[in-house]
């Protein structure tokens, strides 16, 4: 398995946008998948990005379009791109990540995004 560590986070007015990082400590050209997922206050956690070791992506309709999952495996990095961010889009933002045979996924520590109005 992996370490994964998030960065970028921060403050943001509506509008705005911010990247995400999560810096993985070993390869992850061999991971199935990696993803974000956010959590707000009071809400469940909630899938955002999520892509494939062959680079296929998804989104849920309340970010497709304004937010972009990529992956850099020489540098074992998986970024989150956010643009025309909202209030509704200040969470916690974690990166997770999950490969055959490992037997749980995991979880980086989390990056706060706050959206202000």
């Amino acid at each position: 398995q992996v370490q994964l560590v998030e960065s970028g986070g921060g403050l943001a007015q509506a509008g705005g946008s911010l990247r995400l990082s999560c810096a993985a400590s070993g390869s992850i050209s061999s991971i199935n998948v990696m993803g974000w997922h956010r959590q707000a206050p009071g809400k469940e956690r909630e899938l955002v990005a999520g892509i494939t070791s062959v680079g296929s992506t998804n989104y849920p309709d309340s970010v497709k379009g304004r937010f972009t999952i990529s992956r850099d495996n020489a540098k074992n990095t998986v970024y989150l791109q956010m643009n025309s961010l909202g209030p509704e889009d200040t969470a916690v933002y974690y990166c997770n990540a999950f490969r055959a045979g490992w037997p749980a996924s995991v979880w980086g520590q989390g990056t706060q995004v706050t959206v202000s109005s």
